[in-house]
């Protein structure tokens, strides 16, 4: 299986957070990639680039995205055949993006620092319960650069439940 990572508004594609979690990926026996889209600054422009690379990807995949990357990579998964999306302080419910509103029925998983300034905890909570799904309220900020080995527990614990489902699949099967 491969991890598809996002990267937020001011970041690059192999920034610190993503190589920290591109290794928690491999040690578990994923392939990575990180798209880059420092070229674009509009969001909805990003999605369509993500959609893009992942048209005619036959493996299975998750999807990994932080800040402005996790509404791509959650709005990508509307449109593609994601396993799981694992975002981190997603940029959701922002004013000036197109997609308000989100039917993704993906196993998705948030985390989200409770003193992020950029992006309200609120916005992630609202999503949560809109569908469902599971969430973490850190200590941190909209980096969560101070809790990085938390996200990176969090990652790794994600990881092996994506694995454990796909084990379950095929034994059922």
């Amino acid at each position: 299986m491969k991890v598809y990572f996002s990267h937020g508004k001011e970041s690059g594609p192999w920034g610190n957070k993503i190589k920290r979690l591109a290794n928690v990926a491999k040690a578990q026996g994923y392939s990575v990639d990180s798209i880059d889209y420092s070229d674009i600054l509009d969001p909805d422009l990003r999605v369509e680039r993500l959609i893009s690379v992942l048209k005619d990807v036959q493996d299975d995949f998750l999807l990994v995205g932080s800040s402005m990357g996790g509404y791509v990579s959650l709005v990508a998964s509307e449109q593609v055949n994601a396993k799981g999306v694992f975002l981190l302080a997603p940029a959701l419910f922002m004013q000036g993006y197109k997609k308000q509103t989100y039917s993704n029925k993906t196993n998705v998983e948030i985390v989200h620092g409770w003193s992020d300034d950029i992006i309200p905890p609120e916005n992630s909570i609202k999503f949560a319960k809109n569908i469902d799904c599971s969430l973490h309220l850190i200590s941190g900020d909209h980096r969560l650069n101070s809790s990085i080995e938390v996200v990176e527990k969090l990652f790794s614990q994600f990881l092996t439940s994506q694995a454990h489902n796909k084990a379950l699949q095929r034994t059922s099967c």
